[in-house]
This record gives C-alpha cells, structure tokens and sequence, in this order.
C-alpha cells in the first residue's frame, strides 16, 4: 500500500512517502544501502520499540517480519512490546516520557501522529514537539465493499443512490476516530452524500456484518476483506488510494472513479523521543530501510494486505505536517469529537 500517484497534492505526497520504495524495486536502494552516519557504539543493548497496536494485527505482524533482520544487523535485539489503547496515544505517551537515546522507539499510524490532536479534547504529549521521525514502514490502502444485493455496481451507481435517499445508506468501519472512519468521513463530504456510519471494533466485524447483509457497505483494509471480494460475497466499489492497488488491479481508486484529489491510506512508522541524536535516527532509519527492501518481506507484507513505504526522516516527518493538516479540515467539517 504505498502511497498513491496522484496530480497536485496527492504525487507531492506519494513523492514524499514512496522515493526510496522506488528506488528499491528499480534496483538503487539509495536509501537502504547508503552509509550510516557515526553513531559510536549504538547500539550497545536491546531496543524496545512500543507498538501501539495489539498482538496478531497487521501492523505488529508486519513488524515481527522486520525485526529478524533488524537483530542481525543492529547486533542487539528488538524487543516489541505492545501497548495498544486509545487509538495509539496510550503507547506512543510511554515513548515520549523515556529517555531520547533511540533505545525506546514508538510504532505509530496516522491516528496518534496526525489526527488524535483534532479528536480528542486533551493528548498525553504533543505529536510534532515531542517525537523525531524515524521513517515510514507500510502503507495501507482501504476499500469500500458493499453487500451484492446492494443496488449499485460503481462509485458513481453508489453516489447516486446515496443522493436519491439520503441518510438511510449506512457505511460500516473499523471504529470511531480510526483512520477508516475519517477515510468514509472524507468520502462522504467529497461526494456530498449523508451516510450513517456504524462504527465496529476493527475492520474484520465490519466486514462480516457487509458480507451478512447486516449492513449495506463497509469501508474495510484489504486482509479484512481480499478474500471476500474475489469470492464474490463482496463488491468492490474503490480503494481509497490514489491509484490502484496490486492486490486489486481491476478495482478502481476513489479518485479515478470520479471524485478527483481523494487520497486516504492507513499507515505506521517509527519514532523516536525528540531530541534522539540524528546520527543514531540515520542509523534505524537505514536498518529499517534495508528491511524493507529484502524481497522476501516485501512479499510477505503485501499478502498482509501492507505495501513497504520506506522513507528518509525527513520525509516522513513532512507527510505528517502535511496528514496532520488535512485531517484536522475533515475532522473540523464532519464535527467528529472523541472523549
């Protein structure tokens, strides 16, 4: 799930999160491959990194891939320890009162670095003073499936029924305030429809209930909903990236389906205690990078449903200026408010 290629804001965006995974599969790996700056002896004991979601889910398993070559190469071992809870501020205020040396790093999505300072009235640190950026690990792309009775076929089919009944057409997701409740949020004010969203915990609920019938359609990730859709128990309208999605090739973006400039993918990455010294935030970054390169994870990622989004520091530390930003307008728009 890279970010999507798009014009105007949506490329800036895919340029800054997916360089180095381009350099990567035409065979450059700039940044996997190029020398560390000094770091001394760093490391020179075991790394816990707090991945603020819980055991078995995409993003750890995706770490768990990682962290084999990351041992190997760091010479000391990662140690994950998952603290998951409010939408990830519970883990991620853990890694912003520890020590900045890089021997405490977050693994965080978009929620807790982007949109958590928009929903909720009070945060236990500050996303942009209190972590350095370390890089993006994947990207992760969501699709909006609906139940095969439904009377619609295409996003534009869809768009008109929403407008002919408005707010009798309900949407299920992954949860109030997650990166899937803001993505149907964001598709509902671009195509001026009213939908009832129906909150679940996690996309796999929501998915049974569109594949029951319970409810007429889903904004789901794609390991919650693959298997369902080339089964045909599901439709598929898009994905909400801004181009499609290897897993899915025949099913068109948001974007390219009609509503130009819609680019919403779930994401994680690595970040550090502000304040880490930049050679020992080049050091991870490279190391990370370098995972993310071995063809063998690549390819076990995207059956997760997870495209490797490798990234420099700086990178990613402006996509998620940028994120921050426009999710704060969505957020502002739909009144979402979370306690």
């Amino acid at each position: 799930m890279a970010a999507p290629l798009a014009r105007g804001k949506s490329a800036r965006r895919r340029q800054l999160l997916l360089a180095a995974a381009g350099a990567a599969l035409t065979g450059g790996t700039a940044l996997a491959q190029a020398p560390s700056a000094p770091t001394g002896d760093f490391p020179n004991r075991p790394i816990r990194l707090v991945v603020t979601f819980p055991p078995g889910g995409s993003a750890d398993a995706v770490m768990r891939m990682l962290v084999p070559r990351l041992n190997e190469k760091l010479g000391q071992p990662v140690v994950i320890d998952n603290k998951p809870g409010a939408g990830g501020n519970v883990g991620l205020s853990l890694v912003a009162k520890t020590p900045a040396d890089g021997y405490t790093l977050g693994l965080g999505a978009a929620g807790a670095l982007t949109a958590n300072v928009s929903l909720y009235p009070q945060m236990p640190f500050d996303p942009v003073k209190d972590f350095k950026p370390v890089g993006m690990v994947a990207a992760t792309p969501f699709v909006i499936v609906g139940h095969p009775s439904i009377a619609a076929r295409t996003q534009r089919e869809l768009i008109a029924l929403a407008k002919a009944s408005p707010g009798t057409l309900s949407i299920g997701h992954g949860g109030n305030g997650t990166a899937m409740h803001l993505s149907a949020a964001l598709f509902a004010q671009m195509a001026d429809v009213k939908l009832v969203e129906v909150p679940y915990r996690g996309s796999g609920p929501a998915a049974l209930d569109a594949i029951a019938g319970q409810i007429p359609l889903a904004l789901v990730d794609l390991p919650a909903s693959l298997q369902q859709i080339r089964a045909g128990k599901l439709v598929a309208f898009a994905v909400t990236s801004a181009q499609r999605v290897p897993m899915l090739p025949e099913v068109p973006s948001v974007a390219e389906a009609g509503l130009a400039g819609y680019d919403s993918t779930g994401w994680f990455g690595v970040v550090a205690p502000a304040g880490t010294p930049a050679p020992v935030v080049a050091r991870l970054n490279a190391e990370i990078n370098a995972a993310l390169g071995d063809e063998q994870i690549r390819a076990s990622m995207r059956n997760l449903g997870a495209e490797p989004a490798p990234t420099s520091p700086e990178a990613f530390e402006a996509y998620i200026q940028s994120e921050t930003k426009k999710w704060a307008k969505v957020i502002q728009t739909a009144r979402i408010r979370l306690d």
